[in-house]
């Protein structure tokens, strides 16, 4: 079944509002709206959820395995993704996820395809579309179905105009070419299957801006991305500020205790156990007299301590 009416009777079966043919790549802004209705902040013209960059910033520095934590605690069990090979595994990739999809070509599709692109202004193989949307603190997410050989979706010529776009780099379920020329673009980084010499053949965008699968995860347009030498985390954009608040107070509650084990103030088993009345006390003392210590507003970390039961 051609991918457009795959989706049409997906979303009928569903109760879903689906979308016209007419634009079949690109999904819909009131389509992605709907999809993504958890989310109330900002969103981008396109209709993808606008994390704000703030947000982005602190993401950089919480860990993959809080994240998850938070994300499987509220029913989130399909968001991560590891065995990636990685330019820069210090160099964490954090931003906003724009998606692709991508499937085996056959001519007659193909040809459809890139005749309705040109038609709307689209240039250049379907590979390069994507790239052609990405804004700042954007990440390129690509279902390119674990194509190694063939399945090269970026080498560095294109590398260097994301980067450029994004300031960031790529997550990729297929194959990447030009290891040594990608290394070389400071600061972009990727997340790629393999690397491979041979060039993109017998693959067409089929989704761009659209729900996809990588792995075992469900990305969709807008989730907070973050990538980390562990693996991937895909944050649906709703959940990003309660994730980040969480590990940033567990990353403080951690330096906490490891400044009172030092001390000898307290034991691990009282530690490690349910903090007595006596430990949160000197936790918020600790917190007045560490003010650099923390990621957050105090107004922000004291909201979200009264809702907390340690």
């Amino acid at each position: 079944m051609h991918y457009t009416f795959r989706i049409l009777a997906v979303c009928l079966a569903l109760g879903l509002p689906a979308f016209s043919p007419v634009l079949a790549q690109t999904i819909p802004k009131d389509e992605l709206t709907y999809l993504t209705a958890e989310w109330k902040g900002e969103r981008f013209p396109d209709g993808r959820p606008k994390v704000p960059d703030d947000l982005l910033r602190r993401a950089r520095n919480i860990g993959i395995e809080e994240a998850w934590q938070v994300l499987n605690n509220e029913g989130y069990t399909c968001q991560f993704e590891r065995g990636w090979k990685i330019i820069h595994e210090d160099e964490p990739i954090v931003g906003r996820a724009l998606t692709a999809m991508y499937l085996p070509s056959r001519p007659d599709v193909e040809k459809s395809i890139r005749e309705r692109g040109k038609k709307q202004g689209r240039i250049g193989n379907t590979n390069a579309w994507p790239i052609d949307q990405l804004t700042k603190g954007d990440v390129y997410v690509a279902d390119g179905m674990g194509k190694l050989t063939d399945g090269t979706l970026i080498g560095d010529n294109l590398g260097n105009s994301i980067f450029a776009k994004t300031g960031t780099g790529v997550i990729f379920d297929a194959a990447a070419r030009d290891l040594e020329g990608l290394k070389n673009i400071k600061g972009f980084n990727a997340y790629v299957r393999d690397w491979d010499p041979t060039f993109l053949k017998d693959v067409v965008l089929m989704g761009l801006n659209t729900p996809i699968r990588i792995g075992k995860a469900i990305v969709m347009p807008g989730d907070l991305v973050l990538a980390k030498s562990q693996g991937v985390v895909f944050i649906p954009a709703h959940m990003a500020e309660k994730v980040i608040l969480t590990a940033e107070f567990i990353a403080l509650r951690d330096k906490f205790s490891r400044a009172m084990l030092k001390s000898g103030k307290y034991t691990p088993g009282q530690i490690d156990n349910q903090w007595t009345d006596v430990i949160k006390t000197d936790f918020l003392k600790w917190l007045d007299t560490n003010p650099g210590e923390l990621p957050m507003k105090r107004a922000e970390l004291d909201a979200y301590m009264e809702k907390r039961t340690w």
